[in-house]
């Protein structure tokens, strides 16, 4: 007998309903599970974050995906309240990261201090020990700080005092940047770019979402009473089942072409990376789950390139400004066919 795990939605009021999902005998989701349980997390995070499904689908195909999301925008668009959002949808532990020019990479990842009851040294975990990990304005940050979340994002371990410690699973880290300041910040590093499965932006919500917004705070904020709907067993579950969705040998050539055409495109320095072209591919995997599939469709490839390719592209000095990475990928999905 294989262990049963029961998913449940939040309705706004905090209760839970029960709606189970039965691991199969590899523990993971089928593809009609995996399509319920990507509505029943979008559904219960829309409650929370109004008219913004797609910014919050964006979101679970990164996190189900195996990667990491950063959200680009200006202060007040819901980054925050996002991240907030989704950790307590997944019923996981949530820890926030304010970064601040003065924050030390030990402040990140955790420190050794000498314990004067015990007589011995002992390791106080940073609150990069969590499931899910908001890192809030991440380029305010020093590059030492921002460099100790590379191996917690690439690894899934920390490493302090010649050891190295396993970080939880599944571990999901949203970071936040403004784009539009320039004072008193650090651009990340195109290493620590391309650690990010997605590059997200969350936008102005519709007239209607944000008059809802305004009614739906006036005496307490939604957040306060939203509850879990599954749990850290079924998130594994899901991953397993999101790499279990077919990718036929079409689909890798495609992928492949678009890589190609970035590395030999005249206006970038730097084209598609091998991780990128990996990372592509997984997260069509999870698109095709989140639509009920199996198998991946070049929709699925065209839909997450721009997110999944801008942001680990280096365009030339004279485009940069110009449309920059953004139109080029668009360009070149146009131009490359998605068949021989």
């Amino acid at each position: 007998m294989h262990p049963t795990s029961s998913a449940s939605v939040s309705g706004t009021n905090g209760t839970q309903h029960g709606a189970p999902f039965e691991l199969s005998g590899e523990n993971s989701l089928s593809s009609a599970q995996l399509q319920a349980l990507f509505q029943q997390l979008g559904d219960n995070i829309e409650t929370v974050i109004l008219g913004k499904r797609e910014l919050i689908n964006s979101c679970l195909i990164g996190l189900l995906s195996g990667g990491h999301v950063l959200l680009e925008d200006v202060p007040g668009m819901g980054k925050t309240m996002l991240a907030r959002a989704l950790a307590k949808t997944l019923g996981t532990p949530y820890k926030r990261i304010q970064f601040t020019p003065d924050l030390m990479p030990s402040d990140v990842t955790g420190t050794v201090i000498f314990d004067q009851n015990e007589r011995h040294f002992a390791f106080r975990e940073g609150p990069v020990f969590s499931h899910v990990v908001l890192a809030d304005e991440i380029n305010r940050a020093s590059p030492k700080t921002q460099s100790a979340l590379l191996e917690c994002m690439e690894e899934g371990q920390v490493s302090v005092d010649l050891q190295t410690r396993p970080l939880p699973d599944p571990f999901f880290v949203i970071a936040t940047q403004n784009p539009v300041e320039s004072e008193g910040v650090y651009p990340l590093p195109d290493s620590q770019l391309d650690r990010f499965a997605l590059r997200l932006s969350v936008g102005y919500p519709t007239r209607e979402a944000e008059r809802a917004l305004m009614k739906d705070q006036r005496l307490q904020h939604p957040i306060e009473t939203l509850g879990s709907v599954c749990d850290v067993t079924q998130i594994r579950a899901a991953r397993e089942g999101v790499r279990r969705v077919n990718i036929h040998d079409e689909i890798y050539d495609y992928i492949l072409r678009l890589a190609d055409a970035t590395r030999s495109h005249a206006k970038l320095i730097v084209g598609l990376s091998p991780r990128g072209a990996l990372t592509l591919a997984r997260c069509a995997q999870a698109n095709a789950a989140l639509k009920g599939r199996d198998f991946v469709a070049p929709d699925d490839v065209k839909t997450l390139a721009p997110f999944v390719m801008s942001h680990r592209l280096i365009a030339a000095p004279e485009v940069r400004y110009s449309g920059g990475t953004t139109q080029i990928v668009d360009e070149i999905l146009g131009s490359v066919p998605i068949g021989k």
